[in-house]
């Protein structure tokens, strides 16, 4: 490397900084924790990143160094070690210049590649789409990061300069890049417990995304904090005196909220600016965790607490590490204060996250517990990528998981489950296990049976009832709220689906090739190749998952498997040999029952293949099938089996007189049959009748009839019959 290149700062240029931090200024701040050889390493470093960004410039027209080197600032003050801040001033060398990953492995060694890698966007791939190409830059760098956590350090660091330097950008790519910030790094610098970084993120998001917003809002806060500083004054010197009375080494400062979280909560809570109480709150820092319950009390008996509003994060910390004591007073003429208390090492930790990790070696305690909750975290990124299919899904299921509000739960054996506020029991489930969520048939909150749907709040005892051989439900996608239970839920479905896909493709190939007098173990290995070759599928279970979602015609594929023309007319597949396929109600997932006719054991009925869902069972009568019924390659012939094992849905008409109770009767006599009602619609209503329609779950048409009949006996109803399709 050429040693003459020019120090960073010795030339002028324009800069959205008051002054320039030179590479001198950055050694200086390193000499206070990292050893000489090290620091020398940092500045080699920074020779070989300006000579590789060599005529390059950044919008603002600085030369391009200036940027990675305000990375590796914000690096030095985290206090991280030398090679994440050797990283940090190279983070851009791969994605924009010539530069190598052998190059820097090389020169800086295996540890730094990985780390600049991991940052690097994948530029020499190309996607269909931006989303696409952003979701799959977010998975790389969210993988990099379960290997190595200072990959989301430094990418956090080059977020935050963007940020600040986001001025000179055109507004659309302005509000493009802010939303970005506020819907992904923000969240995740909370999650990982860096608040400090948090803040500013939020700060500079807001004000980019919506400037006229965030003005509206500075001047509100500026206003109330000059209505307010008198006040305050008071409160916090009354605090410092009792405390100082009490013999406790406090220190005390006024803490004031964000703009950006002001602005989120008056959205979720529809309040106005003059309806928060917590926009000012008094900081309590104290020596240890003792002292932060004695001085707990101090404040409680100065002023009295607001029922109900008293949080122990100490006890029971967040999911982020963060430990404080929190609580609101009835302040002076009754106006409320929040105070929090916390202790120096706790204070430290909420402020810097995982990074107090690599700061606070001598007092290790709290900066590790952070650390092994942002692991733990990252553990459950890990299982969402191998439960998900594309990266778009996999962003999603991320930023579902960034919810900075939680609600803490408990297991039968007394363990803290740390969920989402809004989760469910499924989500409880999944959070334990996969396993324990896929095979979940029933909950029991505070020992009483829960709907899997109920919304789980704080201190509840959550026990999950399991069953061998039970899955997923897919109505469950409905309600749960945790990107790991939707993944989880995701992945086991679209595992049944192409076991059971592939059960079903075998089945209609091997009834089609029977129509040909033909088997599937009568086509030669080279002929069968051949075909999969040309369908560009990799093996045979490829091909009969495509024919059990209906994606291809097991008709059309017989005819290639022995050679003749597929474009050939081909028969109905219930001619000649071809005898109708069974069903009996438990195929699963490939296997579905027509909604518009209801068809139930006993009903003639109909396959018709659907691209994706697999086989549809409809009625032979049903009007949807008319205008497929011409065609051989959609249409598949089936009987019922003889022993069906399952309860199918079906609409039953009725009209009753308009008498109170009538309703009661007749779903008293559904459920004395064995039915259950899944559903209820009121049709027409007048001053003598209601018509209404019910689905109601049946074994077959006999076990239908016995309903019907009894309804018919009411006094009350005039008319029932079933609802036809």
């Amino acid at each position: 490397m050429s040693s003459a290149l020019p120090i960073v700062g010795a030339v002028s240029t324009p800069s959205t900084d008051s002054t320039r931090f030179l590479i001198s200024d950055l050694c200086a701040e390193l000499e206070s924790y990292l050893e000489p050889d090290q620091i020398h390493e940092v500045y080699r470093a920074y020779l070989f990143g300006a000579e590789a960004h060599e005529g390059q410039t950044r919008q603002t027209g600085e030369p391009y160094i200036y940027h990675p080197l305000a990375v590796a600032r914000t690096m030095g003050e985290m206090r991280m070690d030398h090679k994440a801040i050797v990283a940090a001033i190279l983070h851009d060398v791969m994605e924009d210049t010539a530069t190598s990953k052998e190059r820097i492995r090389t020169e800086f060694g295996t540890e730094v590649a990985e780390l600049v890698d991991g940052v690097s966007k994948l530029t020499h791939l190309q996607f269909r789409t931006k989303a696409e190409a952003q979701a799959e830059n977010f998975r790389k760098m969210m993988l990099a990061i379960t290997q190595d956590i200072r990959v989301i350090l430094i990418k956090l660091a080059d977020r935050l300069h963007n940020m600040r330097t986001l001025g000179v950008m055109r507004p659309d790519k302005r509000r493009r890049i802010a939303g970005e910030t506020l819907e992904i790094y923000a969240p995740i610098a909370q999650r990982l417990g860096m608040n400090k970084i948090r803040r500013e993120l939020e700060q500079l998001g807001f004000a980019a995304k919506h400037p006229l917003r965030f003005a509206v809002l500075e001047q509100a806060v500026l206003r109330a904090r000059g209505h307010r500083r008198e006040p305050m004054q008071k409160i916090e010197s009354a605090i410092t005196n009792r405390m100082e009375s009490s013999g406790l080494e406090a220190r005390i400062m006024g803490r004031e909220k964000g703009l950006y979280s002001i602005y989120r909560k008056m959205q979720e809570k529809r309040h106005s600016f003059k309806e928060l109480v917590d926009v000012f709150a008094v900081r309590i820092v104290v020596t240890d965790v003792d002292t932060c319950y004695r001085a707990l009390g101090v404040v409680h008996n100065l002023y009295k607490p607001v029922p109900g509003r008293f949080k122990d994060y100490i006890a029971i910390p967040k999911s982020n590490g963060y430990q404080s004591l929190h609580t609101v007073l009835f302040g002076p003429h009754g106006s409320p204060i929040e105070v929090q208390i916390r202790s120096a090492e706790m204070d430290r930790v909420a402020e810097s996250g995982i990074a107090a990790h690599w700061q606070y070696k001598a007092g290790p305690d709290l900066a590790m517990t952070a650390q092994s909750r942002a692991r733990d975290w990252l553990k459950d990124v890990l299982e969402i990528q191998n439960s998900v299919g594309s990266s778009i899904e996999f962003l999603e299921n991320v930023k579902i998981d960034l919810f900075p509000d939680e609600v803490y739960t408990f297991t039968p054996m007394g363990e803290i489950m740390v969920l989402p506020r809004g989760a469910t029991p499924i989500d409880f489930a999944y959070a334990v296990h996969s396993d324990v969520g896929n095979r979940c048939v029933a909950a029991k909150v505070d020992r009483q049976l829960a709907p899997l749907s109920a919304r789980l709040q704080s201190g509840q005892t959550v026990e999950i009832v399991t069953a061998k051989g039970a899955r997923p439900n897919p109505a469950w996608l409905s309600f749960v709220i945790t990107g790991r239970a939707r993944s989880g839920i995701r992945h086991s479905l679209k595992t049944l689906q192409t076991d059971e896909a592939m059960v079903l493709g075998r089945r209609l190939m091997e009834r089609a090739l029977s129509t040909l007098s033909q088997s599937l173990g009568q086509i030669s290995p080279v002929r069968l190749n051949q075909v999969l070759d040309e369908m560009k599928l990799p093996d045979i279970d490829s091909l009969l998952v495509e024919i059990g979602l209906g994606n291809r015609m097991a008709t059309l594929v017989a005819r290639q498997l022995v050679g003749q023309d597929p474009a050939e007319e081909t028969d109905r597949l219930c001619d000649g040999t071809g005898s109708p396929l069974s069903v009996k109600g438990t195929e699963g997932l490939v296997v579905n029952y027509g909604r518009c006719c209801h068809p139930i054991p006993g009903d003639p009925v109909i396959g018709l293949l659907s691209a994706g869902r697999g086989l549809v069972v409809h009625r032979e009568n049903c009007r949807n099938v008319a205008e497929q019924r011409g065609r051989a390659d959609r249409t598949v012939a089936l009987e019922w089996s003889s022993e069906p094992g399952a309860e199918f849905a079906v609409s039953v008409r009725a009209q009753t007189a308009n008498r109170r109770g009538a309703l009661a009767e007749m779903a008293s006599v559904i459920a004395d049959h064995g039915s259950n009602i899944e559903h209820i619609t009121f049709n027409e209503r007048d001053g003598h009748s209601t018509a209404m329609t019910f689905t109601i779950t049946v074994r077959d048409r006999h076990h239908l009839a016995q309903i019907i009949r009894s309804l018919r006996r009411l006094n009350d109803v005039l008319r029932v019959q079933r609802a036809r399709g």
